[in-house]
C-alpha cells in the first residue's frame, strides 16, 4: 500500500470530508478521492461509503486507519535512527506555533540553532494550538507549540509526546483610563456589564474565554470578534472594549492598555509537542532542548 494513499485515508478520517482532507494535503478533492479509490483497490475492500453528499469510513476503513497510524510511527522511528546514524543535524524542521509564544521564544531559538547547525532550516507556520496538534498528527509539521486548552479539546493524542515549556497566567486587558484599571485584581463578575473584544470563536482561546464568562453567569456582550491581538488592542486602548488576554502579551504590551490580574488566577500550560516515533530524532532533540533553554531564559 502506497504511503501517499495511506496519508489520504488518515486525513479523511481526521477531517471528515474530501474537501477538508484535500485542503490539508494541498491536493484537489478529486485527487484525494482518486487516492482513496486506489487504496480500496489495493485493499480489495470498500474503505468509505456515501452518506448524502459526504462520505464516512466503513469498518474496514477504520481498521486500516489504525494500522496506517502504526505504520507512520514505525517510519518516524526509522527516519530517526537513520538520522542518528548520519550524525548530522541538517535538512528542514517544520514548526507550528501560535503567535503569543512564537514571538517570544522562536526568534532566539532559531537564531541559536542556525549558528550551531548551519545546514538546519527551520520553517515556521502560524497555527492555532488545536490546528497545530492536527498538523502534527497528520505529519504536516514536525514540532507543535500548544497549550493545555488544545489538549483538553483535542480528540486523539495517541503517539504525541509533550515537553513542558512555560506557564501563562491570564489577565484582564482594559484601557489605562478605564475605572477598573486601578483595581489590583478583577473577577469575571466585575466585567459582566462591559463590552468585550474576543478572539474569534474558531479560536480555542476565544471559545475558552466565552465559556469562562458563561460559568460566571453571563454571556459576554461583544463588539469585536477578532482573528488576532492587533484589533483587540485597538479596541481596548480607547476604552471601546475589555478583554481577557494571555500573560505572554504583557511582555509586549501596547501603550494605553492596562493589565489587571484575574481573580481567581487562571493559568494555562504551554508545551512543545512532537510525535513519539521521533523522540530520538537528533534534529527534534536539539530543537526541543534549545527552545526549553530559551523559554527558561526569556520567561524567567
Amino acid at each position: 500500500m502506497e504511503f501517499g494513499r495511506l496519508r489520504a485515508l488518515l486525513e479523511l478520517a481526521r477531517c471528515g470530508t474530501m474537501a477538508a482532507a484535500a485542503e490539508a494535503l494541498f491536493l484537489t478533492p478529486s485527487a484525494v478521492s482518486q487516492q482513496i479509490a486506489q487504496l480500496e483497490e489495493d485493499a480489495g475492500v470498500k474503505l468509505t461509503e456515501r452518506v448524502g453528499r459526504g462520505v464516512r469510513l466503513t469498518p474496514a476503513g477504520h481498521a486500516l486507519v489504525g494500522y496506517a497510524e502504526r505504520v507512520m510511527v514505525v517510519l518516524d522511528e526509522a527516519r530517526s535512527e537513520l538520522a542518528e546514524l548520519r550524525r548530522e543535524i541538517a535538512g528542514e524542521l517544520r514548526v507550528a506555533a501560535f503567535p503569543s509564544i512564537a514571538s517570544i521564544v522562536l526568534p532566539d531559538t532559531v537564531k541559536e540553532l542556525r549558528r550551531a547547525f548551519p545546514r538546519l532550516a527551520i520553517a515556521l507556520e502560524e497555527l492555532e494550538p488545536i490546528d497545530a496538534v492536527a498538523a502534527l498528527r497528520s505529519w504536516r509539521t514536525d514540532i507543535a507549540l500548544i497549550d493545555d486548552l488544545s489538549i483538553a479539546t483535542g480528540n486523539d493524542r495517541e503517539n504525541v509526546e509533550l515537553v513542558p515549556l512555560a506557564e501563562d497566567a491570564l489577565y484582564v486587558a482594559v484601557a489605562t483610563d478605564h475605572p477598573l484599571s486601578k483595581k489590583p485584581s478583577l473577577s469575571l463578575a466585575d466585567l459582566r456589564y462591559e463590552t468585550w473584544a474576543i478572539e474569534s470563536t474558531w479560536s480555542t482561546f476565544g471559545s475558552f474565554v466565552i465559556e469562562l464568562c458563561r460559568r460566571a453567569g453571563f454571556e459576554p456582550q461583544t463588539n469585536a470578534r477578532c482573528r488576532g491581538s492587533d484589533i483587540i488592542d485597538a479596541m481596548v486602548t480607547p476604552g471601546c472594549s475589555v478583554s481577557i488576554a494571555p500573560g505572554l502579551r504583557v511582555l509586549r504590551a501596547p501603550i494605553g492598555v492596562a493589565w489587571v490580574k484575574l481573580r481567581p488566577e487562571i493559568r494555562r500550560k504551554i508545551y512543545v509537542a512532537y510525535r513519539s516515533g521521533e523522540r530520538n530524532h537528533p534534529t527534534v532533540k536539539v530543537f526541543v532542548e534549545e527552545i526549553v533553554r530559551t523559554a527558561s531564559r526569556v520567561l524567567s
